[in-house]
């Protein structure tokens, strides 16, 4: 979303980035290198389609490759420019150094509104677009590794991976050339939910820090806050599902491209989901009053508000009206660097889009290591957790029959705890420790560092520190 009189996406990276780097002891020479883009491939070409050759353009950017592979979603958009994958990839590199993914920070994107082509269609775009960076190495398991985006999902995945296969017949590791595949095609389980749930676990983390929640001017946990979504898309939905169902959240308003829905008492998230696929919008929904003009619905009164959506939703013509206390960024680059200035001026805390929305790199890293590794996680030792378990049962039954019933186990304990962890199960545990390991890391810079009073710098600085050691340790 363009704006005037404000910095564009990728200047607001940068100046974000010179922020945290001011504050930091680097060599001008390795904060420099640190902080450009170190490639970016365009590629035009064209497709047969509907009696025509149309002729479409791509890019694949490479921010840094202090490990490799580069990592970075595809989007498939009708404004996707190089400036704009450009930034993407830089806020990979900090993204995975925040969490420790050991990747390089890539992004590649593709100008097609998806809306506009039969599913075949797609396919055929998809695979040339495919054909065009594998072939330039763009695309491959130890140099660069896509994942989906917005307007891309599981089935562009397999596509690639596919594509990628059929011009790599005896590469071993072809599937591990692709994250966010479907798992019956090489992924795996809990990757749709992924950006999401890491959306969960971070505002849980941040509501296990009661100093953390006072400073944005608010008490308790997250059961009956009030939260706005703006954008209800893979990420939009999960996160405001989870949050209502799992943490007693309350879902007031729903901002969509159409306008908006408010329900004090609280939207049905899955209801109004499947609104939107029958009717393209939220308009006449009876789940909630609408509202033509969206956006405004941003100003209105919530305890947390989530940006799902599009950057620079949050700018500088609207940051003053925004009264959410507590802002988490589950899109890329919601809130320009003007907005973010305005925004902790007057208080508001914000949970960074390098980490808010860091659970589907991480979910993908577990991908890509299933793939290197040739074997579903669980399938090794589900089955001896569960005979484990089954001993310590077994005692306690044999404790309660020698007591003679006088004491027993609660009626579900047994079934929960024989319960061995299968792969959704160690995919969310691994992600919960992420968010909450790199949410720690954050806070340590935040609360011991004098200069820094946000949480996105002390993002930057930590991310920007790893980054740093790394390039050091290969000897730059």
């Amino acid at each position: 979303m363009s704006t005037q009189g404000e910095p564009s996406f990728r200047q607001s990276v940068d100046l974000m980035f010179n922020r945290a780097a001011a504050l930091m002891d680097l060599p001008p020479g390795l904060e420099e290198k640190i902080r450009v883009c170190n490639a970016t491939y365009t590629v035009r070409f064209g497709v047969r389609l509907r009696g025509e050759i149309r002729t479409f353009t791509g890019y694949r950017s490479v921010h840094s490759e202090h490990f490799e592979p580069a990592k970075g979603g595809i989007r498939y958009a009708p404004n996707v420019h190089q400036d704009e994958v450009e930034a993407l990839a830089a806020l990979m590199t900090y993204k995975c150094a925040l969490v420790e993914a050991p990747f390089g920070g890539s992004k590649g994107g593709l100008c097609i509104d998806p809306r506009e082509y039969e599913d075949f269609e797609l396919e055929q775009i998809t695979r040339r677009f495919a054909y065009e960076l594998i072939k330039r190495d763009m695309i491959n398991p130890a140099q660069n590794v896509p994942a989906p985006d917005m307007g891309t999902g599981e089935r562009e995945m397999a596509i690639i991976a596919d594509q990628f296969a059929r011009m790599n017949t005896t590469d071993i590791n072809a599937k591990a050339c692709v994250t966010g595949k479907p798992p019956h095609a090489g992924g795996i389980q809990g990757r749709v939910e992924a950006t999401g749930r890491g959306v969960e676990y971070a505002l849980q983390e941040f509501f296990r820090h009661p100093e953390d929640v006072a400073k944005a001017g608010l008490s308790g946990k997250l059961d009956g806050k009030r939260i706005i979504v703006q954008g209800l898309g893979n990420v939009g939905y999960h996160a405001a599902q989870f949050l209502s169902t799992e943490d007693g959240s309350i879902i007031t308003h729903i901002i969509e491209r159409d306008g908006a829905l408010e329900n004090p008492k609280g939207l049905n998230v899955n209801a109004v989901r499947d609104w939107i696929a029958e009717h393209g919008g939220v308009k006449d929904c009876p789940e909630g009053t609408y509202h033509a003009d969206g956006l405004r619905m941003l100003e209105a009164e919530c305890d947390i508000l989530i940006p799902a959506a599009i950057e620079g939703v949050i700018n500088m013509h609207n940051a003053t009206r925004i009264k959410a206390p507590l802002i988490i960024e589950a899109a890329n680059g919601p809130i320009t660097a003007g907005a973010d200035e305005i925004l902790r001026k007057h208080g508001c805390v914000i949970i960074p889009d390098l980490y808010a929305n860091a659970g589907g790199v991480t979910v993908s890293y577990f991908e890509w290591v299933k793939n290197l590794s040739h074997i579903r996680f669980g399938r090794m030792q589900r089955r001896q957790e569960e005979a484990r378990h089954q001993l310590i049962v077994d005692e306690l039954e044999r404790l309660d029959k020698h007591l003679g019933g006088a004491w027993s186990m609660t009626p579900d304990f047994k079934e929960r705890y024989l319960r061995g962890a299968g792969e959704l199960e160690l995919v969310r545990s691994g992600l919960d420790d992420t968010m909450r390991t790199a949410y720690q890391s954050m806070r340590e810079v935040w609360h011991s560092h004098n200069e820094v009073s946000d949480l996105r710098t002390a993002g930057f600085m930590v991310a920007i520190g790893r980054v740093a050691s790394s390039y050091r340790a290969k000897g730059l």
